[in-house]
């Protein structure tokens, strides 16, 4: 079966008659991989300015890492807002709204005079937009792939560790040649290119091949479904009377009767065409909460809020924790940048893997948890430096496995699937902003209260392990826990329906059996003397 996609302007949204796996598809995932690396990119990096902002506000460290808590949990609280306005007004418009919301929080923060002010301008005014701009692009995205979409997905999520890796020595150095204020106030500028990359992101349609298929002329079709219904109407009819067989309406019982049926299959064939022709659009909901009663993604939204807790306090603590053991600066800053590569490395790997066709996504998601947890609690055993940069690099690897993956494979069926995918996707990102914003305080509650840095990977492993279990219970809730009673319901409805009739000549026989019925006995008697 061929793609046929219909184009309509630049504009205009891209309509296949199934999902491309490609086309257009390419484009926005090239935008979807320069959004990853201005939002989530720019918010790794920000550790960059911890040490100006400090010396600038006289702030305490904890005071002045709220800034990227608040970010974060705004970017995860309003996700079910991006789902609604994403299908009110589509992908595009959101995205571009978003990237000047961002653009326009980090160029007036470069003027902020305090750390409340920053609050408001990072935290709040740019959290919103990188809500607006990341989650309708990755959704999107998934819309225009089917059997590569993990792999695609994970390529262009690359473009965070890419940033990452990047934007970190870059401000570095501009800040040496420009200070932090027109620092910061050029990272808000380039994120203006958001708006670029959403202007991209045109809107895809999916028609299926039935309406496409054949359209028959309609006067033969008409005209060869009516005479056989007619003939085999007559026939029962003079069969049931015991007159002879024959097609002229004057001997057939009931003639007054049998016309007004003979125009019922008309409107039939007609209200057919007219389906086949027009299909009824299905109205989208603007944010749909039925996906709230599947227990399966009930289990899976209960493994994204545990599994957040691990995915940023090992970032923001791991620097701290080589520091703690005596080992430099510059090769502390060398460890963060392995387990940055390792990341690029374990979101292509991912991708690869789950694009296999026999492969079950979600039990490969469960066995890259499973190690990830495994690689968080390795990090309090680590002494030395070469100790370090291997926990880092594990780490790192099996983050992007996870992190690159977790929120595609919620198009696939052992989840919600892609219909549901919109409005799964902002409830999900939701429920994970509770562990956004509790998963780095709580970290430091833990370092300061044990006064030791290895009980935030502790913590960090926990949850991870929690979100372990309740990944494993997703496949089994979709199979069994829920879905076994309503198909033995549905299978017990469809014992009792009687059969209906597919066709309308099949209908009609029945009518004709029923207007034979209607013939008074006492002259079918009469009918049945002569011959005996």
């Amino acid at each position: 079966m061929t793609v046929k996609a219909v184009k309509m302007g630049c504009t205009a949204p891209n309509v296949y008659s199934k999902v491309p796996d490609g086309g257009w598809g390419w484009t926005v995932a090239f935008a979807f991989f320069f959004v990853e690396a201005l939002t989530y990119g720019i918010i790794k990096s920000f550790g960059v300015f911890f040490n100006d902002l400090m010396e600038s506000f006289d702030e305490t460290n904890s005071r002045i890492s709220w800034i990227i808590s608040i970010c974060v949990f705004v970017q995860a609280f309003t996700a079910p807002l991006s789902t609604v306005l994403s299908n009110r007004f589509g992908h595009r418009l959101v995205v571009m709204a978003g990237g000047v919301l961002i653009s326009t929080g980090m160029v007036i923060a470069s003027f902020a005079r305090s750390v409340v002010d920053m609050y408001i301008t990072i935290g709040i005014i740019s959290g919103l937009g990188y809500c607006l701009s990341f989650l309708p692009t990755v959704t999107i995205l998934s819309q225009y792939f089917d059997k590569r979409r993990s792999l695609v997905t994970a390529l262009a999520s690359t473009g965070e560790c890419f940033a990452v890796f990047s934007f970190a020595p870059a401000i570095t150095a501009l800040k040496e040649q420009i200070g932090w204020r027109y620092s910061l106030l050029s990272v808000g500028v380039l994120q203006l290119n958001i708006v670029v990359c959403g202007s991209l992101l045109r809107p895809i349609i999916i028609k299926e091949q039935e309406e496409v298929k054949a359209q028959p002329p309609e006067e033969p079709t008409e005209t060869k479904y009516m005479l056989e219904n007619e003939q085999t109407r007559t026939s029962i009819e003079s069969i049931d009377s015991g007159v002879e067989i024959t097609t002229s309406p004057s001997n057939v019982p009931g003639k007054t009767k049998a016309e007004p049926k003979s125009e019922e299959p008309k409107e039939h064939i007609q209200i057919l065409a007219e389906n086949n022709s027009t299909p009824p659009e299905p109205k989208t909901k603007l944010l749909d909460f039925s996906v709230m009663r599947d227990y399966s993604f009930i289990c899976y939204a209960f493994f994204g809020l545990f599994a957040t807790l691990g995915f940023f306090a090992p970032s923001l603590y791991i620097i701290p924790l080589s520091l703690s053991l005596g080992i430099g600066k510059d090769h502390s800053a060398y460890i963060l940048s392995a387990m940055a590569i390792a990341e690029v490395f374990g979101r292509i790997s991912a991708g690869w893997v789950l694009n296999k066709k026999p492969i079950r996504k979600i039990y490969i998601e469960l066995i890259c948890v499973v190690l990830l947890s495994v690689a968080l609690f390795a990090f309090p055993f680590a002494s030395e430096f070469w100790g370090l940069m291997t926990c880092s690099i594990f780490f790192g690897f099996m983050l992007g496995t996870v992190a690159g993956t977790h929120i595609p494979l919620l198009a696939e069926d052992d989840v919600v699937g892609i219909k549901k995918m919109s409005s799964a996707a902002g409830v999900y990102v939701f429920i994970q902003s509770i562990a956004g914003l509790a998963g780095p305080p709580l970290a430091g509650v833990l370092v300061d209260t044990t006064h030791n840095y290895s009980s935030a990977f502790y913590s960090c492993a926990a949850g991870m392990v929690l979100g372990a279990v309740f990944l494993s219970l997703v496949r089994p809730c979709k199979v069994g826990l829920c879905h076994r009673p309503q198909r033995g319901a549905e299978e017990s409805a469809a014992r009792a329906a009687p059969d209906l009739p597919e066709d309308f000549i099949e209908m009609d026989i029945g009518r004709g059996e029923n207007s034979g019925k209607d013939v008074p006995k006492p002259k079918k008697q009469a009918l049945l003397q002569p011959s005996g």
